[in-house]
């Protein structure tokens, strides 16, 4: 990950208030996921409850996740006020959007630095675990909840992702 992907996003400080409106979409997302996809509590073994940082570098905010079946978290955090952790993860927005999928190589992208960790590393694989559990596309999932503006949005980001691997390989 070079400074021009982190740029302006990473620096940027928004007001804990400017992140109110995606609060309730979050927590829509993290409540559905574990709802349809109980056994992927199983994979997490003593990681039900703790707390993971997802960092989309090039977005002006970061997600605090706690992946608990009875009370699942998913919101977003301003980067200067991050809470406890076990594990941190940062990295392009699509990448992760991608790698959520597991239409991206985890390993590949670490070792090329374009996805960084920090914290307890048997924690984030156990969490890569949960979510290879889950039969189907995450992404999907989540862009169905909101119809077909939903699936619109999906459908321009993976284009973006294109894009954006195809200007990569050109460079």
């Amino acid at each position: 990950m070079n400074d021009a992907d982190s740029g302006f996003a990473a620096r940027m400080t928004l007001p804990p208030f400017f992140l109110v409106p995606l609060q309730p979409i979050l927590a829509r997302i993290a409540r559905r996921i574990a709802a349809e996809n109980p056994s992927m509590f199983n994979r997490l073994g003593p990681w039900v409850g703790a707390d993971f940082i997802i960092d989309p570098v090039d977005l002006p905010f970061a997600l605090h996740l706690r992946p608990d079946w009875e009370a699942p978290v998913l919101r977003a955090v301003a980067r200067r006020v991050l809470p406890d952790h076990v594990a941190h993860i940062s990295g392009r927005f699509l990448d992760l959007l991608e790698l959520v999928d597991a239409d991206l190589d985890g390993d590949a992208l670490f070792f090329s630095r374009a996805l960084v960790i920090s914290g307890n590393t048997e924690a984030v694989v156990s969490l890569r675990n949960a979510l290879d559990d889950i039969d189907g596309s995450i992404a999907e999932r989540v862009a169905g909840m909101f119809g077909a503006p939903g699936r619109m949005a999906l459908s321009a980001l993976r284009r973006a992702g294109e894009r954006a691997r195809s200007r990569e390989a050109r460079a």
